[in-house]
């Protein structure tokens, strides 16, 4: 699904998903949203990994957030952000077998991205606009790190990996992602 189609058809669960989804509208025409080149915001996609008991989430040590954290990447032009969401996933976990349990995304967020170096390059203060998918996978199926982005993987229960996370505003999204379980 084209991202303009998913973010227009998505029908927001809080007064925050309401008002990013209004400023995420007024830009879905922007020429470059779809890539990081747009140094002010980008789209973006993220994985809610679950196991299909719905008890544990995946969750990745993040290198440059030193954080516990989702999955999820840059759409660098790809307009399925579904599609960009599975890519991501199965990049920074080494599963194959992740599928996504609903096609359109379950939640949307717009995320502060603190300046910081990535690969020995500056990166300034921008925002990602966020369009998270609820993600399916075997918790018994053999896990690997991508060394440049994470540095481990963990199944956790969903409370804890809240509790996990050493970034606030993370916190208030993944309990967002917990009540969908």
């Amino acid at each position: 699904m084209d991202f303009r189609r998913a973010v227009l058809e998505y029908r927001p669960t809080c007064e925050q998903e309401r008002v990013d989804r209004e400023m995420m509208l007024a830009v879905c025409g922007r020429e470059d949203i779809l890539l990081r080149s747009n140094l002010f915001m980008h789209f973006t996609a993220s994985g809610w990994i679950t196991c299909p008991a719905r008890d544990r989430v995946l969750l990745c040590w993040h290198n440059i957030y030193r954080s516990w954290s989702w999955t999820g990447g840059h759409a660098d032009g790809e307009g399925d952000l579904l599609a960009v969401a599975l890519r991501e996933a199965r990049e920074e976990t080494g599963l194959t077998g992740i599928r996504p349990v609903l096609e359109a995304p379950v939640s949307l967020e717009i995320i502060g991205v603190q300046p910081h170096f990535k690969r020995g390059s500056f990166v300034p203060a921008h925002l990602h606009l966020n369009l998270t998918y609820l993600l399916e996978a075997d918790p018994a199926a053999k896990l690997r790190v991508k060394p440049d982005e994470n540095s481990g993987l963990k199944w956790m229960a969903p409370d804890e990996a809240v509790r996990a996370s050493s970034e606030e505003c993370m916190r208030v999204v993944y309990e967002k992602l917990n009540k969908l379980l």
